[in-house]
């Protein structure tokens, strides 16, 4: 949740760590922003193949200085202490569809 205050430059950070990770790192984050509920609360979306893909890539990340210091700097002067909520989400296989062939 981003500190009252400092909303725009929440932002603006927000938006130089999805657009680091999505060029460094061949990632498609996405920024989600809130629809209902509480205003300064916004959510990163990143698809990965699967969980080692993700530990991969957050191993690369969190040896990337300059990934760090984009991080420090978002969660340190912008975000209230405590409000750092992580989900993890898989996505349902498609169904086939049963089509009887004749």
């Amino acid at each position: 949740m981003f500190k009252q205050d400092k909303f725009k430059e929440g932002i603006e950070n927000l938006n130089e760590i999805k657009n680091f990770r999505n060029e460094e790192y061949a990632q498609k984050i996405e920024i989600l922003s809130p629809i209902s509920g509480e205003d300064h609360k916004y959510a990163l979306l990143t698809r990965y193949e699967g969980l080692a893909e993700m530990e991969l890539q957050n191993k690369k990340m969190f040896d990337d200085e300059e990934y760090l210091k984009l991080i420090e700097d978002f969660f340190l002067q912008n975000i209230v202490e405590g409000s750092i909520y992580t989900q993890m989400y898989r996505s349902l296989p498609e169904k086939k569809s049963e089509k009887k062939e004749k």
